[in-house]
């Protein structure tokens, strides 16, 4: 369930962020959708790969900040292969890619921890706002 959220959430910001700014192109939500299962996949098989040497570059002390700016090369690669997304520039990817990470966080911070599971705060949430 939390990877659908996180992959409707990056879409909604990838989609809301190409109506603000003129820079960004995309077609469609749908167009956005693909874009963040794609950019999810990129992450998770050749991110790591991009990520580690720049990690060990600068000793794992900026790891936030060459995360937010491997997203960014990945989506101006995703750009590259897509007619239906396009990027104007390398600030767009970025600001794109800090948003992502940002509503990622969000999501991250707001899901509810195992022991709120098991001690049965959270069923008792949900039932009293069922209720209201």
């Amino acid at each position: 369930m939390n990877l659908i959220l996180h992959l409707l959430l990056d879409a909604a910001v990838i989609f809301g962020l190409a109506y603000l700014m003129p820079q960004i192109h995309v077609k469609s939500f749908g167009t956005a959708l693909l874009i963040a299962v794609l950019l999810g996949l990129l992450n998770f098989f050749v991110g790591w790969i991009i990520r580690f040497p720049l990690n060990l570059v600068t000793f794992f002390l900026l790891s936030g900040i060459v995360r937010i700016v491997v997203t960014a090369l990945l989506l101006k690669l995703i750009d590259k292969f897509m007619d239906s997304f396009t990027i104007e520039g390398f600030w767009p990817a970025l600001l794109i890619a800090l948003a992502v990470a940002v509503a990622g966080t969000l999501i991250d911070r707001s899901a509810p921890t195992q022991q709120m599971v098991d001690s049965g705060y959270v069923a008792s949430l949900v039932s009293s706002l069922r209720f209201a």
